[in-house]
């Protein structure tokens, strides 16, 4: 074979390779749909002003990203008190406060930026009425099934957090 045909061949072969379903090139996603789905709270770096765990020992929380550009996510100490009146309008004041510190909920709207790799979110509603109509990008990081970002401005204060997820299945 001369090196006109041997270059043809390569050409194609390289071409028809990256249409096949299995190869690398034809499953590269954007940032934006290997964000899209169900994630599972795994970490947070977030301390309370006594330096323990914001969210305990074994913290829950799921985070939702749709398609649209819409989100919910929610996080919750595993540790918190049942209510005693088991009515949730009637809960002690400390009953009360351990749920608010000790929960974090809230939806709005989201925006990837592909070029730098960060998300964007418009905070509509929240368990912490302080976040409501606030607009925060954070860098992320997307590795197989984990999610990784920081929060430039945690809720109980103090500086940037780093905030780990695992993909739902």
């Amino acid at each position: 074979m001369n090196r006109r045909s041997i270059l043809s061949l390569s050409a194609l072969t390289a071409l028809g390779l990256a249409l096949l379903p299995g190869s690398a090139v034809a499953q590269q996603k954007t940032l934006k749909e290997q964000l899209v789905g169900t994630w599972s709270f795994v970490s947070s770096t977030s301390k309370l002003a006594d330096g323990s765990p914001t969210w305990g020992t074994n913290p829950r929380g799921l985070q939702v990203y749709a398609e649209n550009g819409r989100f919910s996510s929610m996080v919750m100490r595993s540790d918190l008190p049942k209510f005693a009146s088991n009515n949730r309008q009637r809960g002690t004041p400390g009953e009360n406060q351990a749920v608010v510190v000790g929960t974090n909920s809230r939806f709005g709207t989201y925006l990837v930026n592909e070029a730098d790799k960060t998300v964007t979110i418009r905070i509509e509603g929240s368990s912490y009425p302080n976040e409501e109509g606030t607009v925060t990008t954070r860098p992320i990081t997307i590795t197989g099934d984990e999610l990784r970002y920081t929060d430039p401005a945690p809720t109980v204060g103090g500086p940037p957090t780093q905030v780990v997820w695992r993909r739902g299945k």
